[in-house]
């Protein structure tokens, strides 16, 4: 399994938010730079960045910094966050980022999505499934919208989407286990390749993910705060 350190930025600095609010956050560090270079050099094989500024606003806030963790360091980069037009997407993969993360921009405009798919490829562009209580949650979790995970999962497959991201919005940040049975859920109603996320904080909680065949998964709070060791970064099977 991969194991994914997450790096979340807002107003400059590293962050961490519970159940996605911006009211409820913890700073870090106020270099994601050196935050980056840190999980690098323990061993991440990845690292998922998000633009928080950006996803609430919905126009990048930090481009610039992002382009400098890509300039940095030497592992993929995955990026979501107010990308919303095929210029943004352009621009951050010129850049050097790996992949782009698409978010409510898949609800609100799939077609843009398909064109993304058609001029980038599906290996660069992943859509991100925020939900809350089982709907889709858009602008930077600030919304809630009728649309349900399955619905919206089945939606992007059909437009050729191969990889999502899924997090359980009430369980981020919060150290209590993922939503196994949500997961689980996601699983049987699609064959893409899917990210969890949300709530993960005991190699326990990995060991649950990888037994109902998740084999990625992004952790902030649970590395940030030492609840997992730094090993399962590079060691974990």
């Amino acid at each position: 399994m991969e194991v994914i350190p997450a790096v979340d930025i807002k107003d400059g600095s590293c962050v961490r938010l519970k159940k996605g609010d911006f009211n409820k956050r913890r700073v870090y560090s106020t270099s994601p730079v050196d935050v980056a270079l840190y999980w690098e050099k323990h061993g991440a094989s990845r690292l998922h960045i998000v633009d928080l500024d950006g996803a609430k606003s919905g126009w990048p806030t930090h481009l610039k910094t992002i382009r400098e963790i890509a300039l940095r360091v030497n592992i993929p980069l995955q990026v979501g966050g107010g990308i919303r037009s095929l210029k943004v997407i352009k621009k951050y993969l010129d850049s050097g980022v790996d992949r782009i993360i698409l978010g409510t921009v898949a609800l609100k405009n799939p077609e843009l999505v398909k064109r993304a798919l058609d001029n980038f490829g599906s290996n660069r562009i992943v859509v991100g499934v925020d939900a809350r209580g089982g709907k889709v949650a858009t602008e930077g979790w600030l919304k809630t919208s009728q649309v349900t995970v399955e619905d919206i999962i089945s939606e992007m497959e059909e437009v050729g989407v191969k990889t999502f991201i899924y997090t359980d919005i009430n369980r981020d940040g919060m150290l209590k286990g993922p939503d196994i049975e949500g997961i689980k859920r996601v699983l049987k109603s699609t064959k893409a390749r899917i990210i969890a996320s949300g709530g993960i904080s005991s190699r326990q909680d990995l060991i649950n993910l990888k037994a109902i065949g998740i084999k990625a998964a992004i952790v902030g709070k649970a590395l940030y705060e030492g609840n997992l060791p730094l090993e399962v970064l590079n060691q974990y099977p």
